[in-house]
């Protein structure tokens, strides 16, 4: 019997075998068509889980390998570099503050705001090219109080020119220049006599060293004067004719604001340049960390040499300061200032830290790079080489066993007198010849032969110190007379 909307229909039992058959033959047909199908499915839903978590999946072995690299590290490294690394980690929720303050370069890709320590292998062991000592330790340190000093230098009196000063009735007027050089109101007219007595070592020492004059140029508000001379510990940059943006320093220690000026110099041009893309100074005069002081009236035409007023004058610029840390414009500065400090010249007994030239070892030859770099012309590097073989300087690729030749990006200093003579006499330089200032530090360094405790520090350990950046934009010369 067969029922269907309430009417009965009778079959046969023949008729009722046939109709097993058919619907077993029916089932037999829709399951063989079903296992593609069903095969089918499998595989959109595997291609779905591709697509939706391939970064997880490059993600695990990555993550293996760079466990493998910290463990080997770790094998070759002291408690308190491991600590080290796994403080920044931890620090990486204060670190991110910084960052969210607002950037002068808009790009986040690259070097900018990377923390990861740079390192080298020694030995067939990789470790840390500087090595920090940890957070908590960090937090501790103070600004020491300056140990006699050894040096026979005691004291550095800076040649100046009052324009107020009159000597019976008349004004003083400078000796006028017999020849075309760099040297004005702001460095004083420093003769060749001159420069011989000054490199001569006596307690006490006379040298030109630039704010020659009242009128000489570099003119800063009384504001910022006032503030620059409550600096003890001081890390400055400048960008002069708008070349390159400000990068927020990254990687210190929250104690260490407390402790440590962030100085910017700019002129009026980088200000304009700055504003007229939405970067603006607050009303404290900082842009997040840095304390933007702008500079009036920049006595040289040639941008680069304006730039080596705060770079090689900062003791002169900040007068009661005891340390400085120069970081060039193009640079991040992304370590903690006090451990600089202690891991570059306390732990060292050094005065100076300087990097090596990562490519030459002679002035000599790296003369001949400038030229072929177009950095600085033929007639102006053979001036300044002819002078210093006639000085005797020696073609040797090492003084006193050590790389003489520099990159001047990252300088760390204690502000001695042995340490500020040696600035004013390679400021002094390169006003004289060209602004390539690691064509004049090796014959500073070997005429001023009493410096003796450098830190000639691997390239290594300058790109730990700082993102390489790169120079944003080409900067705009001054359109006055020098």
């Amino acid at each position: 019997m067969f029922s269907n909307n309430g009417v009965t229909i009778s079959i046969s039992d023949d008729e009722a075998d046939e109709l097993g058959r058919l619907r077993a033959r029916a089932r037999r047909k829709r399951k063989k068509h079903n296992g593609p199908r069903i095969k089918a499915e499998w595989t959109r839903r595997i291609k779905r889980l591709l697509i939706r978590y391939w970064f997880f999946l490059l993600l695990v072995p990555a993550i293996g390998l760079l466990l493998y690299e910290a463990s080997r590290i770790g094998r070759g490294t002291s408690n308190a570099d491991n600590r080290t690394t796994d403080a920044e980690n931890v620090r990486m929720g204060f670190d991110s503050q910084i960052r969210m303050m607002p950037s002068l370069d808009k790009r986040s890709e690259g070097n900018l705001n990377r923390l990861d320590p740079t390192t080298r292998v020694i030995g067939g062991v990789r470790e840390r090219c500087l090595k920090l000592l940890p957070p908590e330790e960090i937090q501790l340190l103070v600004v020491s109080t300056t140990k006699e000093s050894l040096s026979p230098i005691k004291n550095v009196i800076y040649i100046s020119r009052n324009d107020a000063l009159h000597e019976g009735g008349e004004m003083i007027i400078p000796e006028q220049q017999t020849e075309v050089t760099r040297f004005n109101m702001f460095t004083g007219n420093q003769t060749s006599e001159q420069r011989d007595e000054s490199f001569k070592v006596n307690e006490t020492v006379q040298v030109h060293c630039g704010f020659y004059s009242q009128n000489g140029g570099f003119n800063i508000s009384n504001e910022d004067k006032l503030y620059m001379e409550t600096c003890q510990v001081v890390v400055a940059t400048c960008a002069f004719g708008g070349g390159d943006d400000l990068y927020q320093p990254i990687g210190m220690e929250e104690s260490s604001f407390s402790k440590v000026c962030y100085v910017a110099f700019w002129d009026s041009i980088t200000l304009h340049t700055q504003e007229s893309e939405g970067h603006m100074v607050g009303q404290d005069r900082t842009i997040g960390k840095w304390r933007i002081v702008v500079v009036n009236n920049l006595p040289f035409t040639d941008q680069r040499l304006n730039g080596k007023i705060p770079k090689m004058l900062g003791h002169r610029l900040f007068p009661h300061a005891k340390y400085s840390i120069w970081v060039d414009s193009k640079s991040q500065f992304r370590r903690d200032p006090m451990g600089v400090l202690e891991a570059l010249l306390w732990r060292s007994n050094s005065v100076l830290a300087i990097s090596e030239h990562g490519a030459r070892s002679s002035v000599y030859d790296e003369a001949k790079a400038v030229v072929k770099k177009n950095k600085a012309t033929p007639e102006e590097v053979e001036i300044q080489m002819t002078q210093y073989h006639r000085d005797g300087l020696p073609e040797d690729k090492r003084f006193n066993g050590k790389k003489a030749l520099s990159e001047a990006s990252v300088i760390v200093r204690e502000h001695t007198p042995i340490t500020n003579l040696f600035m004013c006499l390679w400021f002094n330089e390169v006003v004289r010849f060209t602004s390539r200032d690691q064509l004049s530090f090796p014959y500073v360094l070997w005429r001023l032969k009493v410096l003796k405790n450098i830190n000639m520090f691997p390239v290594c350990t300058r790109k730990d110190l700082v993102n390489s950046m790169g120079h944003i934009r080409k900067a705009k010369p001054l359109m006055k007379a020098g």
